[in-house]
Parts: structure tokens; C-alpha cells; sequence
């Protein structure tokens, strides 16, 4: 582990802060470029951007203190200390998405035109920041194993999926919906090799419970507007 990278004097630059900071530049410098491609002014990629990750770390974080609320009642003020982690993906996903649906309903921005830009991007993210929950020590494994790269790994190659499925011909929520379908089957194989998260219903845990809710709606609402995407074309010929 090495959850510091490097002090000077006061100051102490944290691993999981560097990592997250990278994932957001590089995700949010990609999203803009290809911005102009679909139709999208770049410059309010930017501003959708860090909307989603302020409002993604205080819905993962409140997320993460209610899962743990006996703990920080009697400790009030680990609330805003995240330099040791705690943060619960879903959480701060609902939060960004409802966050991001407001702003582009008041700028006028086609909500799933910018969801579908984003989603690989958000996987590439996500990727640098498990990575830095590895040099953190948190979002452990059982036993030693290294879940922390495993579910790097794995959403590195749901971005590649998600980046090769956008530039095939689909419907307006496809690649969305395609991203929700892919992480929550991740995320509910790889909570079997987590260590610190624990069981609360035969033997799942909250992530899990809730990536197959995710999974089955996603993909339902996915073959739905599939067969209406189909229905519509094969009509127009």
C-alpha cells in the first residue's frame, strides 16, 4: 500500500486523490473531444463534467456514511475525511445522474445524447480510481487477492467495449444502458472476492443486492427499446 505519494511541509498528497483526479482529466478531456462529433457543444461537457463529480462524491459518500451510520455518529467528523476512502459507487452514480439530469433539462442538451457521450468515459474513470484504492489499501480483497486491480482490469475493458459499441450505429440510451447492464454484472462478481464489505441477505451484500436490481431493469428497459428501435426501422423500409 501507499496511500501517501508526497508530503510537503503541511501538505499530504493522497494515491486515491491523485488517481481520482487523473481518471476525471483524462475522462472529461476525451468526452469534450469527442464532444463535437455527436453534435454537442464541448464547452458544456465541461461544465456537466464537474457537476457529476462533485455531486458523485457527496452521494458516494453519503451513501457510505449511512451503510456505517453507528460509526459516524459517534464520530461526526470522519464524515468529510476521505482520504482513507469510503465511498459507494452507486450512491454517488443516482446522485450524479439526478444532478445531470436538472442541468441539461435547463441548458436544453439532449439527456441521452450526453448520457451515451459520458458512460465509457465514466468506466475509464472509474478504472483509475480503483486503482487508486489499491495504493490506498481500502476496497479490499479476501485473503490477499488484489480485487482492487481485478475490477481495474475489468472496467478498462468495459470502456473499450463501451467506445467500440459507440462508434456502431444504436439508439439514443443504448450505450447508457449498455454501461448499467455491464458494471453491475462486474460489481456483483466482484463483491464475491471483496473482503470489507459485509453480508446482509443470503450472503450478498448491499452492492451486490443492488447491482441486480440495476442489472435486471437495465436490461429489461435495454430489450424494450431495442425491439421498439427495430420495430421503427423495419417499418421505414
Amino acid at each position: 500500500m501507499h496511500p501517501i505519494l508526497l508530503k510537503l511541509g503541511p501538505f499530504t498528497i493522497y494515491s486515491y486523490g491523485v488517481m481520482v483526479a487523473i481518471g476525471f482529466g483524462v475522462a472529461t478531456f476525451l468526452a469534450r473531444a469527442r464532444a463535437s462529433k455527436l453534435n454537442i457543444d464541448p464547452d458544456k461537457i465541461i461544465d456537466v463534467a464537474i457537476l457529476l463529480i462533485v455531486f458523485g462524491i457527496i452521494g458516494a459518500r453519503l451513501l457510505y456514511v449511512l451503510l456505517n451510520l453507528s460509526f459516524y455518529v459517534a464520530n461526526p467528523i470522519d464524515i468529510i475525511k476521505l482520504s482513507n476512502g469510503g465511498l459507494v459507487w452507486y450512491g454517488g452514480f443516482i446522485s450524479a445522474v439526478l444532478a445531470g439530469t436538472v442541468y441539461v433539462k435547463k441548458t436544453r442538451l439532449n439527456f441521452w445524447a450526453v448520457a451515451d457521450l459520458f458512460v465509457p468515459y465514466v468506466a475509464l474513470a472509474q478504472a483509475f480510481g480503483r486503482i487508486g484504492c489499491f495504493l490506498n489499501g481500502c476496497c479490499y480483497g479476501k485473503d490477499g487477492i488484489p480485487v482492487q486491480i481485478y475490477s481495474s482490469i475489468a472496467l478498462f475493458i468495459i470502456f473499450v467495449i463501451l467506445r467500440i459499441w459507440q462508434d456502431n450505429k444504436h439508439f439514443e440510451s443504448e450505450i447508457f444502458l449498455g454501461y448499467c447492464v455491464l458494471y453491475s454484472f462486474k460489481r456483483f462478481l466482484m463483491e464475491f472476492l471483496r473482503g470489507d464489505n459485509p453480508r446482509i441477505l443470503y450472503g450478498l451484500t448491499m452492492s451486490q443486492i443492488i447491482s441486480v436490481f440495476v442489472f435486471l431493469l437495465s436490461a429489461a428497459y435495454l430489450l424494450h427499446r431495442m425491439i421498439q428501435w427495430k420495430k421503427r426501422h423495419s417499418n421505414t423500409r
